[in-house]
């Protein structure tokens, strides 16, 4: 929401990790404040406009960034409903800072674009400051981009055209953004896009008057702006640029491990440009990412290059393209189940090909993991269409009456986010209370039986997250949120939908309806059997005494590490670079495990208070570092 110029502490927050990856539409909070300003006071239910009379019934949290909370509110009179963007007086008590938040008033007031986020109007009481502005209600194009990693070309035309045309608009009012990213392009109810965030926007000014603060956000800083050569309108076509590239490719095209490396790719203009991206994409990505600013191509070029003269953009998407890729070709012929059934079999042979073409040869390397590092987002939690919601309740139906047992969607199962914020705690604590050592504490000969990911192949660009267990069980996430595993050797099949509803049948006895998606499990079954190999070993005792398998809810992808988060609140780890692993389990009652596998593939189990107390190796404390961080990243989202 309010975007800042880099403090010390923000640059060593950013160091590990890529800044847009967990964060909602808004930027992340600024570490460097007050004990004071830690102090929150709860927003009112109803909040009342005392010039007007006008009351609006608070909603749920949209975002929150460093200065603000953005919530959805409602107009009682009318039941008309607002993004509402909320300042605690308390964080513009200052006159720059008040000064700064009555400017963007202003600029964004003075707006009015068919792609720009619409100024309602605002009004402030004794605690907060209020900003009425449209509600977008399907988010940003950072939560489609967490869902989904890529983009195909068309979707990438249909957006970049939407913010092309609001960026020529601020750009001909003598407007800077400065912040161009994917968390401040807006998706209304109508799959349009709309440009907002106008805290670090500026009037364009000339070269010699430029103010040459480096702000905005790090992987997207044009090398002028690095240079402290100030912000001009060419920057702004430098960010766009990224996000192009980053809604092609999965990754921003500079982003790296430590800020300082990510900077120096920027000034250097050092990336990659990979083989999956079509010529003219290689090509317009390539003309606009130009290090002097006078070498880029202008909007208008952009417009006018063979990406988009030489290929169709469509005129809507469906809802559908928030989760998943789009049918954008004419409806075709139906086909008969056994088309049907060829068009699936090619799945292990389409598999292999991604597995191979996105990692260094899995066979030579004996890793486990089928893919290399990307960014992504997947989980289990619902989907809110219309469409979605219906087929839910049609699959739900379709099941009463059949010989599976059911059980209802129950409370008591944690939100991924819940988990991540409580595996972030214990790691915290253990991290701080931890004396210097050189080395780990002896560990465990033998533990308490648990369950872990052995195996794992990501196909979301098309199906889903598969995964073998310790317990020899096998189950995949799929895109759309259902999830449906293989347990007690292949015998019983657990289906769950996004509601959380679970149902249970013998394999022998599975609807008509889940034939198909039981299939695509068998499919990477096989695969992950003939092809992967085990992530390690742990010693634990007698493994059939552990309880029911995990449920996986939520796995996520960085650069660097696969996280997933399973409903027993275990937790998961796994880095790429050196294949180690770190799992964090309950044990009993309220104690926990953590279990570190080597890159040779030896395990070390540490009851967590062990490791709290003895503290450990470098090794596995800059390892929990990193998880610690990465969570906080999400939950903070």
């Amino acid at each position: 929401m309010d975007s800042v110029c880099f403090t010390t502490a923000q640059r060593m927050s950013c160091k590990m990790m890529n800044p847009d990856l967990f964060k909602s539409s808004q930027p992340a909070v600024k570490p460097n404040r007050s004990k004071s300003e830690h102090v929150k006071t709860e927003l009112a239910q109803v909040v009342v406009d005392a010039k007007t009379g006008r009351s609006y019934c608070k909603g749920k949290l949209l975002g929150k960034g460093g200065f603000a909370r953005c919530y959805e509110m409602t107009d009682i009179s009318n039941n008309k409903m607002y993004a509402v963007k909320v300042i605690p007086q308390s964080r513009v008590s200052k006159p720059h800072q008040r000064e700064k938040i009555i400017n963007e008033i202003e600029l964004h007031k003075s707006l009015q674009h068919k792609h720009v986020v619409k100024f309602s109007h605002h009004f402030e009481d004794q605690d907060n400051i209020y900003i009425f502005l449209e509600l977008c209600s399907r988010k940003s194009l950072a939560h489609i981009w967490k869902a989904r990693h890529t983009l195909t070309d068309p979707e990438v035309r249909y957006y970049l055209r939407q913010i092309i045309s609001a960026l020529k608009y601020l750009h001909n009012k003598g407007i800077l953004h400065r912040d161009l990213k994917l968390g401040n392009f807006f998706i209304n109810e109508n799959m349009e896009l709309r440009l907002g965030d106008f805290g670090l926007a500026a009037k364009l000014e000339t070269v010699e008057q430029r103010k040459k603060t480096i702000c905005g956000t790090p992987n997207y800083l044009a090398p002028e702006v690095l240079n402290r050569q100030g912000h001009g309108t060419e920057s702004d076509v430098w960010s766009l640029g990224c996000v192009m590239y980053t809604l092609l490719c999965g990754n921003p095209p500079f982003e790296t491990l430590d800020l300082k490396e990510t900077y120096k790719c920027i000034k250097e203009v050092r990336f990659s440009l990979p083989s999956s991206l079509t010529p003219s994409a290689q090509k317009l990505i390539s003309a606009v990412l130009q290090k002097n600013p006078c070498d880029r191509l202008t909007l208008d070029q952009i417009l006018a290059h063979d990406y988009f003269t030489k290929a169709s953009t469509p005129e809507k998407l469906p809802p559908s393209s928030c989760v998943m890729v789009p049918e954008l070709n004419p409806p075709t012929v139906e086909k008969t189940p056994c088309e049907e059934k060829d068009d699936i079999s090619k799945l292990v042979s389409g598999m292999v090909k991604h597995s191979i073409g996105r990692q260094m040869s899995y066979k030579t390397m004996g890793v486990n993991e089928a893919t290399s590092p990307t960014v992504q987002l997947a989980s289990s939690g619902p989907l809110d269409t219309p469409a979605e919601e219906e087929s839910r309740k049609s699959a739900s139906r379709s099941f009463k009456g059949t010989v599976a047992s059911s059980t209802d969607g129950s409370d008591d199962i944690p939100s991924p986010s819940a988990i991540a914020e409580s595996a972030m705690k214990l790691l915290n604590s253990c991290l701080s209370s931890m004396p210097a050592a050189s080395r780990n504490p002896p560990c465990l000969s033998k533990t308490k039986p648990f369950i872990w990911v052995t195996k794992w192949v990501d196909y979301s660009n098309k199906y889903g997250f598969g995964y073998q267990l310790s317990n020899q069980n096998v189950g995949v996430l799929f895109n759309e949120g259902t999830h449906l595993s293989l347990c007690d050797q292949k015998r019983t099949v657990r289906y769950c939908l996004t509601n959380n509803k679970h149902f249970s049948f013998p394999a022998d006895a599975l609807p008509e309806k889940l034939q198909s998606q039981k299939h695509i499990v068998d499919l990477m079954a096989n695969y992950m059997e003939q092809n992967l190999m085990e992530g390690g070993e742990i010693n634990c005792e007698d493994q059939t005494s552990a309880t029911s398998s995990p449920l996986l809810l939520q796995w996520i992808k960085t650069d660097h590490a696969l996280v997933m988060l399973f409903d027993n609140q275990t937790l998961q780890v796994n880095f790429y670079t050196d294949h180690t692993k770190i799992i964090l389990c309950k044990s009993s009652g309220s104690s926990y495990l953590l279990t570190f596998i080597s890159k040779e593939r030896v395990s070390y189990s540490y009851p967590l208070s062990m490791l709290s107390e003895w503290g450990c190796s470098a090794e596995l404390r800059q390892r929990l570092q990193y998880v610690v961080q990465l969570l906080q990243h999400y939950t903070n989202a």
